[in-house]
């Protein structure tokens, strides 16, 4: 694949994801929007469930963008395409699946 147009592919990624993130962690500015933790039984917990899974929601989308960001970085300095854990060539065809990988396929399943 062409360096400008994977470039383009992973800016487009970090936009994608920064409005993402953007939108789960925006601070709702009615206060009358604002759920406290409910007049009803299980309102409370409903509502703790919800902010837990946005964080988490966030916490792999900041993560995403976090790798995303090191592929740019890797395209300027010439290493895309190079294990950052190994120094082997990853895959085309990971590449082509997870344009912002810095892992080979050996070295990730490791870190799982």
């Amino acid at each position: 694949m062409d360096p400008g147009v994977i470039a383009q592919v992973l800016r487009t990624q970090r936009q994608e994801l920064v409005s993402e993130l953007a939108a789960l962690t925006a601070v709702t500015r009615d206060p009358a929007a604002t759920i406290g933790f409910g007049k009803r039984v299980g309102e409370g917990t409903s509502e703790a469930i919800g902010r837990i899974e946005r964080v988490g929601q966030a916490d792999v989308l900041a993560a995403k963008l976090a790798d995303v960001e090191r592929a740019l970085e890797k395209l300027d300095e010439g290493t895309y395409g190079v294990c950052d854990a190994c120094g082997s060539p990853i895959t085309p065809e990971r590449l082509e699946a997870i344009p912002w990988t810095a892992l080979c396929v050996r070295c990730a399943s490791e870190r799982r």
